[in-house]
């Protein structure tokens, strides 16, 4: 499955079966979530058969179940981090739609079960993304014009479309998409709006654009 076609695919799910992720599969994330570390200095965690984080009132109240795996999305505190997280999170969170697997990006709605990751001194963690084999795929989210998330002066490019149109593909708080791209040349300003977790949404909707409108045919500004 290329990148493309796991955006189209993956949507977000909060019940799962009670199957266990295969050793294979485990690994696979792992390398995964490593390269990710490395890239970005961040101190992401695979969580594995662990229910206590979304056994509590409040993943009831968010209709989580069967949720016993999930990542942990922790790094160094400071004003990067969300976005970071984001960036990183959406990452994985695309590889392990190509491994089959389903996810949901949770932020408050799980307890924090300190035993089961490390949060180093000076770090904290951002927010966490359920893992599993879901027992729907989820449905499409509704979503906003490319008109509704751009500044383009003149003709826009061929590029700059499908790196919009992939982001609108992305995941955003409350679905809303309180994003705006701004073309000047080849340079992309990526804006988040005011709202709820808008930073990680940011990152989450940059990496999107990266893969649909290719690295080599622009510049962040």
């Amino acid at each position: 499955m290329e990148l493309l076609e796991a955006m189209e695919q993956r949507h977000s799910v909060r019940s799962y079966e009670k199957k266990e992720i295969p050793e294979d599969i485990k690994k696979q994330l792992i390398e995964k979530i490593n390269e990710c570390n490395k890239e970005s200095g961040l101190h992401i965690q695979l969580v594995c058969d662990e229910p206590k984080a979304f056994d509590g009132t409040m993943a009831h109240y968010g209709k989580f179940s069967g949720v016993e795996n999930y990542i942990a999305l922790i790094g160094k505190k400071g004003s990067g981090l969300d976005e970071k997280c984001g960036y990183y999170g959406e990452k994985i969170v695309l590889y392990a739609q190509q491994l089959g697997l389903n996810t949901c990006w949770v932020a408050m709605t799980f307890s924090k079960i300190k035993t089961a990751y490390t949060v180093a001194d000076g770090e904290k963690l951002c927010l966490v993304i359920s893992l599993g084999y879901g027992k729907t795929q989820g449905v499409a989210h509704k979503s906003k014009t490319i008109q509704d998330v751009t500044k383009v002066n003149g003709t826009m490019p061929e590029w700059f479309e499908r790196g919009v149109k992939a982001a609108l593909l992305a995941p955003t708080a409350v679905n809303q998409q309180k994003f705006t791209f701004t073309l000047d040349g080849n340079k992309v300003t990526a804006k988040a709006g005011l709202g709820f977790y808008s930073k990680i949404d940011l990152g989450i909707v940059k990496y999107h654009f990266e893969v649909g409108a290719g690295k080599d045919n622009f510049a962040w500004a």
